[in-house]
């Protein structure tokens, strides 16, 4: 079993090394690069997907194919430590998109079907804050921080194609679009499906993460994570994980590609990122690291200190984006962002790192209410139910993965309170909050949550949150 902790092994090198092939075949040095002067208002493509985490090689997942990806990495700016406000889709994407946390925002649960949650009324998205600015606004692909559709967001166009192939065919057409008919900046926001789970007709038992278009892959083998079971189910998964991840990246690789080709590269923000972790036990839907760290890597050639192969270790949280992007397109910031511009630590310039980072969930499949802090060395998560131990993520009627702990998930719930201590237990396996040793880091955490719960208003303070059907259950009963 493979117990290192991905996020452990990244280093400047890695990245480095993993994109050494492509800068070669390209001809390219570092070294011999001249700066070109920042441009004002620079192109903004934001590539998505569902669902990743980091399972990237540049991340430290040495069995998983993402060569381009890597090499983008090598040439770019890679955050380390990147996490999302909510494990789960609908309420990480709200944060990204306006900068505030789920319990703000109002996206406290998915926005599709019979979920029904949607972004609070007067809630600005980052497409019409952008298109306010003077910005040409579009996106491709996965919209799902709203059910409200694309207007809503502010796009004045939307390619409905989810699949990665789509997408990238989808996002490729508008660049050239963009490349031919100069003008405005654009902003570009193009997200896939994949390396979600899939439903097939061939599956009764399970849902897994196959379509047509890819199968499984353990070329390079299988390392399976210290807080999963070694098992044969749980290989299967992952090598199916591996091979929705490699087609993804071939997809992405195809749309950077594009970049270059349309002479877009040199003056346009290349970011990448996803919502959340991947959909295994204990990782998607639960607020443990594999949660909640996701991949962020972005490139703007024009301007020094974005590009490189740079590896930063500061704590970033999604909400960060957004006044980031704003920042950089010369855009006001709405006063009631609650992220924070990472611009200066990109140009060299004055920038305080986050000492902690909050995360929370409320509800996906089912109510669970749970709030969490995570600092340098350790993790505190507070939880408002007695649900069971875990959210399963996995989709399915008889899940192939399992965890480590808890051992029989069949009969564990939630405790009230958790607190790990990540550097000597990075899967968070070994749970210390009834330990007098740790009492006062436990004691300590707790108030700096209480006090970011107060500051943001949660409404879990106040009790239970309601779901928008209940609202249809009482018109369902007349009242």
């Amino acid at each position: 079993m493979n117990t290192n902790h991905p996020l452990q092994r990244v280093s400047r090198r890695n990245v480095l090394r993993s994109g050494a092939a492509a800068f070669a075949a390209l001809g390219l040095s570092r070294a011999g690069a001249a700066e070109v002067p920042p441009a004002s208002r620079p192109n903004i493509l934001l590539l998505h997907c569902h669902d990743l985490g980091t399972y990237l090689q540049c991340y430290g997942t040495e069995t998983v194919q993402s060569p381009n990806l890597d090499a983008f990495a090598a040439k770019s700016v890679l955050f380390a430590r990147n996490f999302c406000t909510a494990p789960q889709c609908s309420p990480s994407r709200a944060s990204i998109f306006t900068g505030r946390y789920p319990h703000n925002n109002g996206v406290m649960g998915l926005c599709h079907a019979d979920f029904a949650w949607d972004l609070n009324q007067d809630e600005m998205h980052l497409a019409q804050l952008l298109k306010d600015a003077g910005y040409a606004a579009e996106s491709v692909g996965v919209i799902h921080e709203t059910r409200s559709g694309a207007a809503r967001c502010g796009y004045e166009k939307h390619t409905g194609k989810n699949r990665a192939s789509e997408m990238a065919i989808g996002a490729i057409e508008r660049l050239r679009h963009f490349a031919e008919t100069p003008g405005k900046p654009f902003f570009l926001c193009a997200g896939c499906i994949e390396p979600h789970r899939m439903r097939s007709p061939e599956e009764t038992d399970y849902m897994g993460f196959l379509s047509p278009e890819f199968g499984p892959d353990d070329t390079l083998g299988v390392n399976v994570p210290g807080f999963l079971r070694d098992t044969p189910g749980t290989r299967a998964e992952l090598a199916e994980l591996q091979g929705a991840v490699r087609h993804m990246d071939t997809q992405m690789g195809h749309v950077l590609d594009a970049v270059s080709e349309l002479g877009l590269e040199e003056n346009t923000l290349v970011l990448f990122t996803t919502d959340h972790g991947y959909a295994m036990p204990r990782a998607k839907c639960s607020l443990y690291e594999p949660g909640i760290t996701t991949a962020l890597i972005l490139r703007l050639p024009s301007r020094k200190g974005w590009h490189g192969g740079i590896v930063k270790e500061e704590h970033l949280s999604n909400i960060d984006i957004l006044p980031t992007l704003l920042e950089l397109a010369g855009a006001p910031v709405p006063a009631n962002v609650q992220g924070r511009s990472f611009m200066s630590l990109l140009d060299g310039g004055s920038y305080t790192p986050r000492d902690s980072i909050f995360a929370e969930i409320s509800h996906h499949d089912y109510y669970d209410p749970r709030r969490c802090i995570r600092t340098e060395t350790h993790k505190l998560i507070v939880n408002f139910s007695s649900a069971p131990a875990y959210m399963d993520p996995s989709q399915s009627w008889r899940p192939r993965s399992d965890t480590v702990v808890p051992e029989n998930r069949a009969v564990a719930y939630h405790p009230c309170c958790e607190l790990y201590d990540l550097r000597a237990d990075p899967w968070e396996q070994h749970d210390l909050a009834e330990s007098d040793e740790h009492a006062a880091i436990r004691e300590e955490l707790l108030v700096r949550l209480r006090g970011h719960l107060a500051a943001t208003k949660d409404p879990i303070l106040n009790g239970a949150i309601t779901p928008p059907q209940h609202k249809k259950a009482l018109e369902c009963l007349g009242l």
